[in-house]
């Protein structure tokens, strides 16, 4: 029996899985309360976070293989129930730092690994015509998803829940939206494929040249992306913006990753290859924006472009794979460059919060960031192979 679902329901259904797995970025809005009321310090914080960065990267390399095998369904399933778990965990914990690195650190990273790649690569077979268009829209349900989960934390917390009340109601929750939409998830069947061009079926395909450029490139973006992030608040607090402005900062660079991440997708429809080291040194130049930060809605808007170069990260290097090996070869290496982006988020911080405490500013880190962004957009400038 052909199928028939629609391939827009799935694109939608993508979407809204990817927005509930993102909300790993709103970790951030709990960071207060755990250290006020259950007295984690800064670097347990910022190491759960960091962990969970580090097994989602991982994970997705076996998740990858798996899907190959069994298809994106039982992959996403299993990654929702596991994510919730993690949550359910924490929320169990009674604030016990151990527990809630297991719950948040380890076990929710395990499930983000193995729901982020089901979309992902379930779409692009579904629109192998416009691989970038479909790959940002799903990943910007990941970049968008922390806006509404640490809107909705917050004024649960501001109502007299407890951070770890959120966690168990997320738990459960957020396993339930990721399964429906798990649900949905399939390939498509050998005639709904031979309906839409792809690109050329790839032979197995080794780490040659092109890989090791995507994979420097994919390194040095989120380097300095993660590095602005990781401390645009205290970024704003030195440079004697108020404690509101830089929270907004950090708002407005969530907005512009959510709409960078569909626009650079478009983008590489149209342009192709050359897309990748052109957002790259975008992002080198913007982050040197945040430099001049004496004025809260100069360094608002920094943010904002700041945000709006990274999200191209997540898109233009998946769409690339896409072209160039294939959409069926996604799964299988995609995760493998993606790993670049899991080390990127336990130095980028770290470079930044250490050059910090060098210099006593945050003028070397920026500048720090904005250089090695440049250098993968160097190492790109010229596609090889």
């Amino acid at each position: 029996m052909v199928y028939r679902m629609p391939r827009h329901v799935i694109l939608i259904a993508s979407v809204i899985m990817q927005m509930a797995l993102g909300g790993v970025y709103a970790w951030s809005t709990f960071v207060p309360e755990l250290r006020s009321g259950y007295g984690l310090t800064g670097w347990q914080a910022g190491l759960i976070f960091g962990s969970t960065i580090a097994v989602f990267t991982v994970t997705m390399l076996a998740a990858g293989r798996w899907l190959e095998r069994v298809g994106p369904r039982p992959v996403a399933l299993l990654g929702a129930v596991i994510y919730g778990a993690g949550y359910w965990v924490a929320g169990s914990s009674s604030g016990s730092w151990p527990w809630l690195w297991l719950g948040i650190g380890v076990v929710s990273g395990l499930g983000i690994g193995l729901g982020y790649v089901c979309p992902l690569t379930t779409c692009v077979r579904w629109y192998p015509e416009r691989k970038g268009m479909v790959t940002g829209y799903a990943v910007a349900g990941f970049g968008g998803g922390a806006i509404v989960l640490a809107e909705v934390a917050e004024f649960l917390m501001e109502g007299g829940w407890s951070p770890l009340s959120v966690f168990r109601l997320l738990g459960v929750t957020l396993a339930l939206v990721i399964a429906a939409c798990a649900l949905v998830l399939r390939f498509p069947d050998q005639a709904a494929a031979r309906a839409n061009p792809t690109s050329p079926p790839a032979p197995r395909v080794g780490p040659d040249t092109h890989f090791w450029i995507l994979v420097v490139g994919m390194f040095t973006g989120t380097f300095g992306g993660l590095l602005a992030i990781g401390h645009l608040k205290p970024i704003a607090l030195v440079a004697g913006l108020s404690s509101a402005a830089g929270a907004l900062a950090v708002s407005a660079f969530a907005v512009g990753n959510a709409l960078g991440r569909i626009a650079w997708g478009g983008l590489y429809d149209r342009l192709g290859y050359r897309v990748i080291p052109a957002s790259l040194g975008f992002l080198a130049f913007s982050l040197l924006g945040l430099l001049d930060s004496g004025v809260a809605w100069r360094f608002i808007g920094a943010a904002l472009v700041v945000g709006f170069g990274f999200g191209a990260c997540f898109v233009v290097f998946a769409a690339e794979v896409a072209a160039r090996y294939g959409v069926t070869q996604v799964a299988r290496i995609y995760p493998k460059i993606f790993l670049a982006y899991g080390v990127a988020g336990i130095t980028g911080p770290l470079a930044g919060g250490g050059l910090y405490d060098l210099t006593g500013a945050y003028l070397w880190p920026v500048v720090t960031a904005s250089l090695i962004t440049a250098v993968g957009a160097a190492a790109t400038l010229r596609k090889r192979g």
